[in-house]
Formats: structure tokens, C-alpha cells, sequence
């Protein structure tokens, strides 16, 4: 696995979730390494990666507003999680894909 070169999105996969502060989850492709998420809002979210059901607390990966960041991933990991603290609310973009 290349970590060393640009994130090369798995086109047509990407899906928007509604976050707010109740943990929801999304289901995207396996066999990737990584996942590109981009949260499209003003407020933080929260994020955690895995398989099965999932569930996202304020204590796992922060996403900051208006930002995009490409995290690593299990090849087996198929399924996201996003919080976000009491009363806020955003919209994650997440896509699969290759290298960071």
C-alpha cells in the first residue's frame, strides 16, 4: 500500500451523510485503504471507521467545518460513523478510494 501519493477516489461511491448529535452510520466500499472525508458544514464532527454496527462518540476522529482530511482504513472496513457534540449539526461527504 502507497501512502505516499494523492488520494485516487473510488468515482461514483461517495455519499453525503446528515450528522447530528446522534451517532449515525453509513455503509461504503471495502477493499480500499483509505476514505476521504469532507465535511460541508460549520460544526465539528466525529468519526469512526469499522465493520459491523458502529458507533461514533465526541471522543473519536474530529473532521474540523469546512475541512477535508484522507484517513487510512482497514481493508475489511466497511462502515462510518459520525457524531457531533450537543445541538450541532453538519453534512460529511465521505468517499473511498487509494492513498492519502
Amino acid at each position: 500500500m502507497e501512502l505516499d501519493r494523492t488520494f485516487n477516489p473510488r468515482y461514483g461511491s461517495g455519499q453525503t451523510l446528515s450528522v447530528t448529535d446522534t451517532s449515525a452510520q453509513v455503509t461504503f466500499g471495502r477493499d480500499n485503504f483509505a476514505v476521504c472525508l469532507t465535511n460541508l458544514g460549520a460544526d465539528v464532527c466525529y468519526v469512526r471507521i469499522g465493520r459491523g454496527t458502529v458507533t461514533a462518540t465526541t471522543a473519536d476522529y474530529p473532521v474540523l467545518p469546512l475541512s477535508q482530511v484522507s484517513i487510512s482504513k482497514s481493508l475489511d472496513d466497511s462502515v462510518l460513523a459520525a457524531v457531533c457534540g450537543a445541538g450541532d449539526s453538519t453534512s460529511l461527504h465521505i468517499i473511498a478510494g487509494e492513498g492519502i
